[in-house]
């Protein structure tokens, strides 16, 4: 996939290239559209799912993310790209706690990470979780739908060898392009200003710092006292470091939700609880919500979308609350 940036022209197969009429009209028109910061959004999204479509593809090549004791060959990068589907090969899925944590059982075996790591997660609601993820599998198991298992997997193997410093910084950053709006035409100027100004507020009342907003293409000017107030706040989540000082759980948590919406101030509503999955889903889509009125749908793909963003964003946030929080699951004894 190819991604011409400065515009929305984003040359994919099949839904990108039958939505750039609906989302960029300007394009369609031949004149070069205005990004706002909901498009810029969507640009990084049709990227993201150019890359999904395309390790899909390459699923059969990937290192296994099955239960088998043996190590990984497959390149790094191949190890993560997800299986699209198996054939369910165990019967049942159970618990047991250990030494390091909670693990899953497939019948007789012990679920293993790409990298041939012990699965083993912090708290038993999230074994629980990844737990169900597994039992819920039919004939075929497809590993495209286990978001808290993928995250698991990616938090004990830390592919790509990040430390909880740099989590924070990629996060941080969505603030250089989360609120930049357009100045017409009026009616979504007044959707905007309506609908992202009362979470802009809470978050700087919130956090006290300086966000703002900005018509910019360059984006708002974020105060550096900003960047650090909100990245000491990320750094004060509890960590889930079975592996090592620099392995960190709720920061990949973050990250992760971060990108899914491609910003920073919907995921700290989220996180505290400000906001639901749907209105952080919907608020990161606005301007996109507001063409598909204008222009008209494309239910196949538009409606894939949305559902898949809401299911990876609301992973990422149960993710994030069952690793940050220290909870024990009661077990109640129901008597005849």
């Amino acid at each position: 996939m190819e991604s011409v940036r400065g515009c929305c022209a984003t040359r994919v197969c099949g839904a990108g290239v039958a939505s750039l009429g609906v989302f960029c009209p300007g394009f369609r028109a031949g004149r070069p559209p205005r990004l706002s910061g909901a498009m810029w959004r969507r640009c990084l999204r049709l990227q993201d799912s150019g890359r999904r479509l395309r390790d899909q593809a390459m699923g059969g090549l990937t290192a296994r993310m099955g239960p088998g004791p043996g190590p990984t060959t497959q390149p790094l990068a191949r190890a993560y790209a997800p299986l699209t589907e198996r054939k369910r090969f165990y019967q049942n899925v159970s618990i047991t706690q250990g030494e390091g944590g909670f693990e899953i059982n497939l019948d007789h075996r012990k679920l293993k990470t790409p990298q041939a790591k012990l699965f083993t997660v912090p708290s038993e609601a999230l074994a629980i979780a990844v737990a169900t993820e597994w039992d819920s599998q039919q004939d075929t198991i497809k590993f495209y739908t286990m978001h808290l298992t993928t995250l698991c997997n990616t938090s004990l193997d830390n592919p790509m060898q990040r430390n909880r410093e740099q989590l924070i910084r990629a996060a941080v950053k969505f603030l250089d392009t989360d609120t930049i709006w357009v100045e017409e035409p009026e009616t979504l100027v007044e959707l905007q200003k309506n609908e992202w100004d009362p979470v802009i507020e809470w978050a700087e009342k919130r956090y006290d710092v300086q966000i703002g907003s900005s018509t910019s293409i360059m984006g708002p000017s974020i105060p550096a006292k900003t960047r650090e107030v909100l990245a000491s706040h990320l750094a004060s989540y509890n960590m889930w470091a079975l592996q090592g000082p620099d392995l960190a759980c709720v920061p990949a948590g973050i990250e992760f939700v971060a990108t899914q919406l491609k910003s920073m101030v919907l995921t700290l509503g989220l996180i505290d609880l400000h906001l639901t999955v749907e209105q952080a889903v919907l608020l990161s889509r606005l301007e996109e919500e507001y063409q598909i009125q204008k222009w008209g749908n494309i239910e196949w793909a538009h409606d894939y979308e949305l559902h898949e963003l809401r299911a990876r964003t609301a992973a990422g946030t149960l993710f994030i609350h069952l690793c940050s929080e220290s909870t024990t699951v009661k077990h109640k004894l129901l008597q005849e």
